[in-house]
Formats: C-alpha cells, sequence, structure tokens
C-alpha cells in the first residue's frame, strides 16, 4: 500500500521506498496493463506465474499477454542506497521520466510515470463511484 514519489535518474536508477524492500535482495520488473511498470518480489512473481501457466496457450490472448509479460520481465538487484536499475526498453515502454510515482498495489508494485499517473487517475476518479458499484454488485452476486 502507499503512494511514494521519486526521481528516476538518466541511467534508469529508482530508489525503491524501504517499506517495498523488506529485506529482499532483487525484485521482478516487467511490463504493466496501462503503460507502467510491475514488481514483484521472487515469492509472488512465481504465485503470478502459476496462474498464467492455467491458461491456455491456444488462446491468442493468452499467448500475447504472456509473451509482453515475460519478455519485458528482468530481475533486479537492490544497491546499498535501495536503487534498481530498470532497463532502457522497460524506461520507455513506461514513458518514465524524471518525476515517477511509486504505488503498493496489494500483491505488486507498479512504477508509474508522474504525469501519467495524474492523468490516469483524474480519468478515473469521475468514473470511480460507477466502478465501484460495478465490482461490488458483481461481488454480492457471487456470495
Amino acid at each position: 500500500m502507499g503512494e511514494y514519489h521519486h526521481n528516476i535518474d538518466e541511467k534508469g536508477r529508482i530508489v525503491i521506498p524501504g517499506k517495498f524492500r523488506e529485506e529482499k535482495d532483487k525484485i521482478i520488473v516487467t511490463r504493466g496493463v496501462e503503460k507502467c511498470l510491475y514488481l514483484y518480489t521472487e515469492e509472488e512473481w512465481q504465485v503470478f506465474v502459476s496462474k498464467l501457466n492455467k491458461l491456455s496457450y491456444t488462446k491468442h490472448d493468452a499467448r500475447a499477454f504472456m509473451r509482453s509479460f515475460f519478455a519485458g520481465a528482468t530481475a533486479c538487484e537492490f544497491d546499498k542506497n535501495g536503487r534498481i536499475n530498470i532497463t532502457s526498453p522497460l524506461v520507455s515502454y513506461a514513458g518514465l521520466s524524471k518525476e515517477c510515482v511509486i504505488i503498493g498495489v496489494n500483491d505488486h508494485i507498479e512504477i508509474w510515470d508522474e504525469t501519467k499517473y495524474n492523468e490516469y487517475m483524474e480519468e478515473n476518479q469521475a468514473k470511480l463511484e460507477e466502478i465501484t458499484e460495478n465490482l461490488f454488485e458483481a461481488y454480492h452476486e457471487t456470495l
């Protein structure tokens, strides 16, 4: 959980807040869905991969998602300052400029370009009431 603002330097290094590091040596970084980056601990990565392995490889959408998701994935180690070095293809994919937002989202962390994050939040804020109603309505129907 939480939202943090950090800068990415010209070498692709960004500080991951200590709360998210929790004595981990490395983290898996890959392409996210909304042009952001997803970061997983090794344990959560394995949980997610096991879910993906249940998808039917005969389905075009499953193959397309897995190609994008795994091709962009890389293991990043923390340096002594709590930074990771994000590869240039991932920096480019997410459009990361100097100012970034790092958020905790349940089982993973996301890194967004600050401008894109603010635009995304503004766009979805107007729809949040409807989104919430639809999600919880469907949830209550399954009970």
